[in-house]
């Protein structure tokens, strides 16, 4: 039997992707993937278009979105993989998805403002123009400088005037990591902590952080850390899957897809040939099913 291959952390238009769901799955089913998790920031809004269009293809579709989250040295990202579909109606999940949906617009406003100040030709309808979704992100700022010649690149947006330092940075409200894991976990999904490789800290004393950090979200229901992903080499690779052997946790991957706002990172093969197996979705299934969770 052949080795086939998913990818379970993807995004599209209904975030920051440049592919719409339906797009997204398309390209996976091309790719001959045999499942996919789409995991836009703060919303669910796409997962019913992909879910449709997956069933279109033969494709495993796997209800997910990323959770940006705050702790005292910089944001850390998780993931929520198995998402429940709220048939009763909106699950905690959705109001507090829809709470940071809020004040995320009210942030951007707040960028807008400040871009302006800067001498930034920008409206933020323009913003919301182009962003095609639910949740409007600071790449979506980046498309514009770029596209008004602001910008170089979409990348040096961030250096020169969105990301922590620039002239018009402003700092988004987030939940802490332990109530992002809670709130994940209580749903029902399966939570990881996503490319902890790419978290900045400050000085040294990283590894020691990250393990205590790990640890800690482990006891709020933590499952898993996602040790394949595009932009983690290979000793970050085998740094996430020593830890989470230590503790007890599975491992996640993928590729981080967001289409053109981040060229060269192709859906199921990341960067620099990354390419994660179907043994590793086995394992979370079989997790799942020793918790008594659907899969």
């Amino acid at each position: 039997m052949s080795i086939r291959f998913i990818d379970l952390h993807s995004h599209s238009t209904a975030s920051d992707g440049s592919d719409s769901p339906a797009e997204l799955v398309r390209k996976a089913a091309a790719a001959k993937l045999a499942a996919i998790a789409l995991t836009d920031h703060d919303t669910t809004s796409g997962l019913g278009e992909a879910v449709r269009e997956g069933r279109q293809h033969g494709l495993e579709v796997i209800r997910g979105c990323e959770l940006g989250v705050r702790c005292e040295h910089g944001e850390l990202h998780i993931l929520g993989l198995w998402l429940p579909e709220g048939e009763d109606g909106p699950t905690a999940l959705d109001a507090t998805l829809a709470q940071l949906r809020d004040h995320r617009a009210a942030r951007n406003r707040r960028i807008a403002a400040q871009l302006r100040q800067c001498g930034v030709d920008i409206e933020y309808a323009e913003v919301e123009a182009i962003s095609g979704g639910e949740s409007v992100s600071r790449l979506h700022f980046a498309r514009i400088l770029h596209q008004k010649g602001y910008v170089p690149t979409p990348q040096e947006a961030f250096a020169r005037y969105i990301g922590p330092g620039g002239r018009a940075y402003v700092a988004k409200e987030t939940l802490s990591p332990a109530d992002g894991v809670r709130l994940l976990h209580s749903v029902g999904a399966t939570v990881s902590l996503a490319h902890p490789m790419l978290f900045r800290y400050p000085g040294n004393g990283f590894a020691e952080w990250l393990d205590d950090t790990v640890a800690d979200l482990k006891r709020h229901g933590l499952d898993a850390i996602e040790a394949y992903h595009s932009e983690h080499s290979q000793a970050d690779t085998r740094r996430c899957v020593d830890m989470a052997a230590r503790h007890g946790l599975a491992l996640t991957g993928g590729s981080d897809y967001h289409g053109a706002g981040k060229p060269g990172i192709s859906l199921g093969r990341g960067r620099g040939g990354l390419r994660v197996t179907t043994a590793v979705l086995d394992d979370l299934k079989e997790r799942r099913r020793r918790q008594g969770l659907p899969v």
